[in-house]
């Protein structure tokens, strides 16, 4: 039988914590980020989105990747820190998309429609103009929520939290 004293069994529970708290922050601050992200309302056209936001570089490669079905008011935005030429690609989509792109000021200044699972890896969608959002919604969704060039979209998110 071995006997421990008193300091030994407070070393034990404050390892035994330091473990649990590494478990925990751990799970805070990678894994769940990862499992589970922000959303926002989005207005767009007529139509009114609910919408997860990709916010990092991990998120917004990963996009729908896998994801079997949407439901026609759901919808995903990259959002990135700075404007470009974001390209997109439809890596393990699953299904058919339209695809919008966004400036800073949240205007339409690109559409692809119905962009199909089967492009893959083949083809890159690019839009014409500078982009600090792209929009992924359900194939059909542009016209069924009359969604042009130049209207505005209407979304809140932090702009400290997109890196």
């Amino acid at each position: 039988m071995v006997y421990m004293d008193n300091h030994q069994k407070i070393g034990g529970a404050v390892i035994t914590f330091g473990v649990l708290a590494l478990i925990f922050f751990t799970f805070m601050t990678v894994i769940l980020p990862k499992v589970v992200r922000p959303t926002t309302e989005l207005n767009l056209g007529n139509g009114v989105f609910k919408a997860s936001i990709a916010l990092n570089e991990a998120e917004r490669m990963k996009g729908l990747s896998g994801v079997t079905k949407m439901s026609s008011d759901e919808a995903l935005i990259m959002a990135y820190k700075y404007e470009s030429r974001w390209k997109i690609w439809m890596k393990d989509i699953k299904i058919p998309l339209d695809i919008i792109w966004l400036d800073q000021t949240k205007k339409v200044i690109y559409i692809v429609k119905n962009a199909v699972p089967e492009d893959s890896t083949t083809k890159t969608f690019e839009p014409k103009g500078l982009a600090a959002y792209v929009v992924e919604l359900p194939a059909g969704s542009v016209k069924a929520n009359s969604i042009d060039i130049g209207q505005v979209a209407d979304f809140k998110l932090k702009e400290s939290d997109i890196r």
